[in-house]
């Protein structure tokens, strides 16, 4: 999944990215509002985590030109005032979510897996295809009755696949909502992770390339 963190304390801004990519959260942070609106506006985030107080625009005008842009990430508002009429206000421009600072980071967590379910079609909570079991909420992912040791960028692909239902999905798409805006659309990385996935997983194989479209898991 991926994730936007646009917050001006440049420390927690930082510890909130450090702490959701240990989550395995493909996360990318602003550190103010009009570089955050224009990356929410460029690439399709799950979850904004939008501060309301920003300089250069305001957290309320960014969420208000999210929505009327039709953007459909999930927006969660973190703000120092924690009263009651600030939470409407909040809510009622469109934001999905209200977290009052300071904030537990383990709260913070929750509330970010649970929008970024919100933010993709129904799926069973844990995802199966033949003798595979994924778990999301554990991060475990078992073929077989055995556990296997997955990297998060491997575990990201194949979550990603298994959702999609046996839908082709494209190794442009795998790289926009696995990697974080450092990775080079240029790059063998969806190649590679995929190469590693594979054997990892072992055989029969699980996932299957379409040529010139991207790969898939049949049968989901």
């Amino acid at each position: 999944m991926r994730v936007l963190v646009i917050e001006d304390d440049a420390e927690l801004a930082d510890a909130v990215g450090v702490g959701l990519r240990r989550e395995l959260f493909a996360t990318d942070v602003s550190l103010d509002g009009s570089e955050g609106l224009e990356r929410a506006l460029y690439t399709g985030y799950d979850v904004i985590v939008l501060d309301r107080d920003l300089p250069g625009v305001h957290g309320d005008t960014v969420c208000a030109e999210l929505i009327a842009a039709g953007r459909q990430g999930r927006i969660l508002m973190l703000t120092a005032a924690a009263t009651i009429e600030d939470r409407v206000g909040g809510l009622s421009i469109g934001a999905d979510d209200y977290l009052p600072k300071p904030f537990a980071f383990a709260e913070l967590v929750a509330r970010v897996r649970a929008l970024a379910r919100r933010a993709q079609p129904a799926v069973p909570p844990v995802l199966i295809s033949g003798d595979l079991c994924v778990d999301p909420a554990r991060r475990t992912v078992r073929r077989g009755g055995s556990l296997l040791d997955l990297g998060p960028k491997e575990f990201g692909v194949l979550e990603l696949l298994l959702a999609a239902q046996g839908r082709v999905v494209s190794a442009e798409e795998l790289l926009e909502r696995v990697w974080d805006e450092m990775a080079d659309p240029f790059s063998s990385a969806v190649k590679v992770t995929m190469s590693r996935l594979r054997r990892k997983l072992g055989q029969p194989p699980v996932i299957e390339t379409v040529a010139q479209a991207g790969y898939r898991v049949p049968g989901c």
